[in-house]
């Protein structure tokens, strides 16, 4: 885990509709939920719904949420980014969902499994 305190590393990912998405794009919410997760696993089917209405709870607060999946789709095709968009629909997520290809980004935030989830300040340092 990255430490305390540690800057979120920067990002530029597409979404499921091939948008770029970058770190710069939550600066101004007061708080930014980032986390690794894909399709298939097991943890983050259980709490799917859970991720979905969370979204939806805080988004009148502008707190910012963002998944990402760095798994390699070609090992693991049900991650792929056609069925990450069929994932965003059906489990009804309002937040981007980003496909890091080169699973640099997880590793700059030393994402270890999925879920790994991790919480930024304001300020966008980390704080969970």
């Amino acid at each position: 885990m990255l430490p305390l305190g540690t800057s979120a590393p920067d990002f530029l990912l597409p979404d499921t509709n091939g948008k770029i998405v970058s770190l710069a794009g939550f600066k101004n919410a007061p708080a930014l939920l980032v986390i690794f997760m894909c399709n298939h696993c097991p943890y983050v089917k259980h709490i799917r719904n859970g991720l979905a209405k969370l979204a939806r709870d805080y988004a009148p607060k502008n707190v910012a949420m963002v998944g990402i999946n760095a798994n390699d789709a070609e090992n693991y095709p049900e991650d792929s980014p056609a069925k990450m968009k069929d994932e965003v629909k059906n489990a009804g997520y309002i937040f981007p969902y980003l496909f890091d290809e080169t699973q640099s980004v997880a590793k700059n935030y030393r994402a270890a499994c999925t879920p790994d989830i991790v919480l930024f300040d304001k300020n966008q340092k980390l704080v969970y």
